[in-house]
This record gives C-alpha cells, structure tokens and sequence, in this order.
C-alpha cells in the first residue's frame, strides 16, 4: 500500500469510482473544493462516478443536499444510498406498522410507501434513521425504550450503518450506533447499507450500467467504506484525513507506518492511502 498525493495517480488502473460522500467530499458544513476537483477531472478524464452514501434518505433529498453545500452535479453520475436500498425493504411489507426513531429531516424516507407510522404501543417493526437530535443525544438515551422493544421482540431496520460521522470538526452519533445498542440489548437489527452487500450490489449494476468496469472505492471510514470495499471485493483508497484522522498524527501528513498497521490490526487492506481527496496534490 502506498501513499499518493492525489487521485491523478491511479487513473490508468481503474475506469469508474464508488465515492464515499459525507467525510470524503464534504464535512456536513461546506463542500471540500479538492475533493469536488478530483471527482470532476475524473469524470471528465476517465469515466462514470458513483456516490455511495449511508444517508438513510433517497437519492434526490442527497442531490439537494449536495447542491446547497457547494457540489455540483458535474462531479458525478449517480448516487446510491443507504436510504433508498433500506426503502425497498420496508416497502416489501405493505401495510406495515412502523416507529420511526429519527429526526423530522428524514421524513422523505417514508414518501410514497405502503405503510403507517404509528407510535411505541402499536409499533411492529422499528425503523431507524438516526437520533432526534444527534447535537444532544447520545445512544444511552434511548436505552430504556429499546428495552421496551426488544421486549416485544420487534426487529429494527437501520437505514444508515454509520456509528459516528464528522459535522464540522466534531462527531455526532449516527443509527449505526443505535442499531448496535439495539444488537446489545438483545434486539435484532437488520441494517443494509455500507459495509453491508446490498448497497455495493446496487451501486455495481449502477455502475456497469455507465460502461465502468474496474472500480476503484474511495473513503474514509474504516468499519464502512474500507469493510465494504474488502468484503465486497473492490479495490480502495483510505482517505486517512476523516474521521480516523486523529488515529495517525497530522491531518495532512499522517504517519503511514501507523496507517498501514491500523488497517492490518482490522484485517483490512487498500490501494493506496491519501491524506484528503484531490486530483493533483492532496490540500
């Protein structure tokens, strides 16, 4: 594995990218301009992108998002979430009685589905896109109504697998880490998107569909997006630079010895390794 300064570097190994979004090409705060670069020369270079995202949310609601955060949409062809491989399942059960745990931003998920959002008592299947508020909450809040749940024996369908992510430069909880709660409470949670095969089945037919055959993932977020890339047999560039970056020094001279024993600590292997996404020279 080796460190490059910048994406330029590999493009005559792959023709098509799987991009991680939230920590990669934006901090939930602002776009990074190197980041959105990189992907606009590849495109323009090489061949098709896909944004891969556990935004537990559908396509288009990401597209706005991404609009109001400085990404245009030349930076890529497609976008794959977590939130719309979840929909498909809930959208199996027709007529289903669901409690949504999550905040009010994540309505969207529910538009145009065969179901009803009902409250704890009348609940008979859990679905959960993240914290009511992810500025205050932390998991431990929702220890006594999980307990009530599993109780009842109902299964929980996490739309984002994320634990943690960064919101400009500090970490707030996401469902992954409810959905752990849950598993530790003796509850059983059902969750589809990365690292997990559904999203990266999806995200390949997209790709294939644009003529992209050697993909090349990209993220930074080792149980996620690195997880995923291995399991699902892809190729991967750790942007060391998110949300592991305190893990190995400076942020835009990270100690690769420390990267390359982290990533063999957790069974994982990549590509190559870059401090932050850009095209020609990481920023």
């Amino acid at each position: 594995m080796r460190r490059i300064a910048g994406l330029k570097e590999l493009t005559g190994e792959y023709d098509s990218l799987l991009c991680d979004v939230w920590g990669v090409l934006h901090n939930g705060v602002a776009a990074f301009p190197p980041a959105v670069d990189a992907l606009v020369r590849f495109r323009e270079i090489v061949g098709p992108v896909g944004l891969v995202t556990n935004a537990p949310r559908p396509a288009d609601s990401v597209v706005a998002q991404l609009r109001g955060l400085g990404v245009p949409d030349g930076a890529y062809d497609t976008v794959i979430t977590s939130g719309d491989v979840t929909r498909a399942v809930i959208a199996a059960r027709p007529g289903a009685k669901v409690l949504h745990v999550g905040p009010d931003r994540d309505d969207a998920f529910y538009e145009g589905l065969d179901i009803a959002l009902v409250s704890e008592d009348e609940a008979e299947i859990v679905s959960c896109t993240g914290l009511l508020d992810d500025d205050t909450e932390t998991p431990e809040d929702y220890r006594a109504l999980f307990e009530r749940l599993v109780a009842r024996g109902l299964t929980m369908v996490c739309a984002n697998p994320d634990f943690v992510v960064e919101r400009g430069g500090h970490l707030i909880y996401c469902a992954g880490a409810l959905a752990r709660l849950y598993s530790e409470l003796g509850g059983e949670a059902v969750l589809f998107g990365k690292p997990h095969a559904p999203i990266y089945d999806a995200a390949k037919r997209e790709i294939a569909a644009l003529k992209g055959k050697r993909i090349l993932a990209i993220g930074d977020g080792l149980p996620t997006d690195i997880r995923g890339a291995v399991d699902n047999d892809l190729p991967a560039l750790f942007v060391t630079g998110g949300i592991h970056a305190a893990d190995f020094g400076s942020h835009k001279d990270p100690d690769a010895a420390r990267v390359v024993a982290r990533l063999h600590a957790e069974g994982l292997d990549a590509v190559a390794h870059i401090p932050a996404l850009a095209w020609d020279g990481a920023a």
